[in-house]
């Protein structure tokens, strides 16, 4: 019950501490005449439509659709209006209308109220949806894990929450990305692994694992990036926050490492828990293993597991990657020409820099546990023996003064136990 307040007392403080860091982070963006509100609405018919045929042969003409919808949030909800879709021949960009979908629109702000807010279509309705994915999966945990399920959802929520209330508010507020992203990872390993495995020598040892792998992954892809000439740019997401409306100077190859950081924190806080875990459960069934035995089981735990968990994070990272590697395929390009590119360049070291973490949480962690364990053991077993002394310390002292003053020689049984008195 102790151990259950004080999780809960550690949590509460780490969340509204974050809440506070939120609160004052200065986020808000700028009020701007004439922005858009989004708002969500559903097609109630189709008053003028755009064959694939028009669509095609009219390529380098503004073709649209003429719309009309109903508003189902916002100041307007209820409300029914004809709307223009616009095609602009850009299959990325373009929103192909059906009666009956459920869409998002950018409603304009108006100046007076007579004036009619100007409205676009901005996409597809897909909220709705993720919520349903989101429900199947916490039934799924709490129906299959049961109370752990329960706690896995508890640390998945408080590890969200600190990264969009704790490091995202500090990294726009211009603090050092790599920094923030290690304190980030080790507070979260820490709540992670003590809401799951409870605070014991298993969940202390996997911290000191998965940070060590952490940190170590962090610092080999800063070196290697900053001797390659990284710039952090290489995803359209950095250069749009050239842009932001708060204006701030951004460290952008820090922040790529930072993601490389939070990105690897998952893969190998598993490795480091499988590590500990497994070694806990060795040295219960074998007391009597020596700490450098353990050690040896715990790395060649953690062999198994390497391979199978490298291949996660490059596969991973690889996924991400195939519309841009069928690009290189179809055009041909030269493979010295793909290894130099500011792209391809950052996916590889974020993707081996992972790894390395990941292999290094393996010895690390092993070692923390084992001598953990062992010294552990060794505390154990001397307070037994205090104890032990003090239950028996009155018999002990009787035996003793028997023997001192008995002067007839022992027999055999009486020889063992004056052995054990003088031992």
């Amino acid at each position: 019950m102790k151990k259950i307040i004080g999780i809960l007392f550690v949590l509460t403080m780490m969340y509204g501490f974050s809440l506070f860091v939120y609160a004052s982070s200065d986020m808000a963006s700028p009020s701007l005449e004439g922005s858009f509100v989004t708002e969500k609405a559903k097609v109630l018919d189709i008053l003028s439509d755009v064959s694939i045929k028009e669509y095609d042969e009219h390529q380098f003409e503004d073709l649209k659709q003429v719309v009309e919808i109903q508003l189902l949030s916002g100041e307007y909800k209820g409300q029914i209006l004809t709307v223009e879709n616009h095609l602009s021949n850009q299959a990325f960009y373009d929103i192909f209308l059906e009666k009956g979908d459920r869409i998002t629109v950018a409603i304009g702000e108006t100046t007076n109220d007579y004036e009619l807010p100007t409205i676009y279509v901005s996409g597809f309705e897909r909220d709705r949806y993720e919520l349903y994915l989101l429900i199947i999966f916490i039934l799924l945990l709490i129906f299959i894990g049961g109370f752990k399920g329960i706690k896995a959802i508890l640390s998945l929520g408080l590890s969200i929450s600190i990264i969009i209330f704790f490091m995202l508010p500090f990294i726009l507020k211009g603090y050092s990305p790599i920094f923030l992203s290690i304190v980030t990872a080790i507070i979260v390993t820490t709540l992670t692994l003590f809401i799951i495995a409870g605070i014991n020598i298993k969940s202390i040892s996997a911290i000191i694992g998965t940070a060590s792998g952490v940190v170590f992954s962090g610092v080999i892809a800063y070196v290697i990036g900053s001797l390659s000439n990284l710039t952090g740019l290489s995803s359209h997401e950095a250069n749009m926050l050239m842009y932001i409306p708060q204006g701030i100077s951004f460290d952008y190859r820090g922040i790529l490492f930072s993601g490389i950081i939070i990105g690897t924190l998952g893969a190998v806080m598993d490795i480091a828990m499988t590590i500990a875990s497994s070694m806990h459960e060795i040295r219960e069934v074998e007391p009597s293993i020596s700490t450098k035995d353990l050690i040896s089981a715990g790395i060649n735990i953690g062999k198994d597991v390497m391979g199978t968990m490298t291949n996660t994070l490059i596969l991973a990272y690889t996924g991400t990657s195939i519309p841009l590697m069928l690009i290189f395929i179809a055009y041909d390009f030269p493979l010295v020409e793909i290894l130099n590119m500011d792209l391809i360049a950052t996916e590889i070291i974020r993707s081996i820099a992972g790894s390395i973490g990941l292999v290094l949480a393996i010895p690390f962690t092993a070692m923390t546990c084992g001598f953990i364990i062992s010294r552990s053991a060794s505390i154990n077993r001397q307070k037994r023996m205090r104890i032990l002394k003090e239950d028996y310390k009155d018999d002990l002292k009787e035996m003793y003064e028997k023997v001192k003053c008995d002067p007839s020689p022992p027999d055999s049984e009486d020889q063992e136990t004056s052995n054990e008195i003088n031992s």
